[in-house]
């Protein structure tokens, strides 16, 4: 059955091609009209008709059109191809879906799908190399998207009344490369999000974060003062020009709130509050091993946290250097206090939420990174270099 539905579905897509294009009329004749030009509008030739076997988002089919030939310029060509968007054996619509497979599962895993799914012969190399050039053509273009125009309507298509925010989201991840093992990869989302309602420390894991209206995505295997200049770039293209009325959410890593002093100097710089909250729950643990006293302790540690910033967690450790039974690790504890003393001027999340902002860098922790961990770093993947980093911007234009 399936193997019927196929051929049906194929000779379908082939009939309408053939007629769409004017080679036969209703009853199969063949059809006289005005002659095919070339480039420079010389009348050419036909050289008859030529079959050959394409692969589309509904399986394989055989396809026959005419080839034109220009004695005049002594090029030529097959016009439906043109016509067709074809510069392979894949249309446009097989090429899709093997990339949307790629991005999301291994080549290997792609290519059993798409047979499954459509009767497509495509191998994982192929899927691979579509993969790739898409990206690569994704990366080329960057500059002649019309992003900035999206972000800029980004305020009329907000659902409220309510302010839209801009917010960079800087991350940086390991993927395995051909030429030098392992490096790093670093991120950046740039977003415009609707604030959501006010919100306090109490309630505000309940709270709905509206998702971010516009998103553009750079990523690059670089240093980090190339990757702070790529980022200005980015800015200026999108056009944030006020850094004043930009936020920059990270991990607390020392080169990413480098690349915001350097270039967004004015924005508000946010530590990703679930980044510190994993501080606290090494300390509370450390002090009281693991168990049920530590998650209390952890639980209260945010808390104090997200209500009153540094103070409160200056507080929090008092308490729990009180509390301290025989064998706790008071070490950790310092060790804890050390991290959020850099952090101090990044913390003001009660401030945050009772505006509706966001206090989290999860646009890039939990979609970009994910792309990253779950299809990068699958056993045995190893990258060439200069195909890392617009992988992972084509897989963000999927995700999103």
């Amino acid at each position: 059955m399936r193997e019927a539905c196929t051929r049906s579905r194929a000779q379908t897509v082939a009939d309408h091609t053939r007629c769409r294009l004017g080679f036969t009329d209703r009853e199969g004749r063949a059809k006289r009209g005005r002659a095919r030009t070339c480039a420079k509008t010389h009348p050419g030739r036909s050289k008859g008709p030529h079959t050959r076997t394409v692969v589309t988002a509904v399986g394989p089919i055989e396809l026959e059109r005419r080839y034109f030939h220009c004695p005049t310029c002594g090029q030529g060509e097959f016009g439906a191809d043109r016509g067709l968007g074809l510069s392979g054996y894949v249309t446009p619509g097989a090429c899709r879906m093997a990339v949307l497979l790629g991005v999301q599962q291994s080549f290997a895993k792609a290519e059993v799908t798409l047979a499954e799914v459509v009767g497509g012969e495509l191998d994982d190399n192929t899927i691979r190399q579509l993969c790739h050039a898409t990206a690569a053509q994704a990366t080329a273009t960057r500059q002649h998207r019309s992003t900035a125009e999206v972000f800029t309507r980004a305020q009329a298509a907000a659902r409220t009344e309510r302010p839209v925010d801009s917010e960079l989201h800087i991350d940086a991840g390991k993927v395995n490369t051909v030429e030098d093992g392992w490096r790093d990869l670093k991120m950046a989302v740039f977003a415009r999000r609707e604030r959501s309602a006010p919100t306090t420390a109490m309630d505000w894991e309940g709270r709905d974060l509206p998702t971010p209206l516009a998103r553009s995505v750079i990523a690059a295997v670089e240093e980090a003062s190339l990757f702070g200049k790529r980022c200005h770039d980015e800015a200026t293209r999108l056009e944030w020009t006020d850094s004043s009325q930009m936020t920059v959410l990270g991990d607390g890593a020392e080169w990413l709130w480098n690349v915001s002093e350097q270039h967004v100097r004015d924005a508000t710089q946010v530590l990703d509050f679930w980044h510190g909250a994993e501080y606290l729950a090494s300390g509370a643990k450390a002090v009281f091993g693991p168990g049920g006293q530590a998650a209390t302790a952890f639980v209260r540690g945010k808390s104090k946290l997200l209500e009153d910033g540094y103070p409160g967690l200056v507080d929090w450790i008092g308490e729990l250097t009180g509390q301290m039974p025989a064998g706790g690790d008071g070490a950790a504890l310092g060790g804890v206090s050390n991290y959020f003393c850099g952090q101090q001027g990044r913390l003001n999340y009660a401030v945050r939420l009772r505006r509706g902002q966001s206090i989290g860098s999860g646009l890039v922790e939990g979609t970009v990174k994910q792309l990253l961990n779950i299809r990068m770093k699958q056993t045995g993947a190893r990258w060439n270099l200069g195909h890392v980093a617009p992988f992972v911007e084509l897989g963000a234009l999927v995700s999103f």
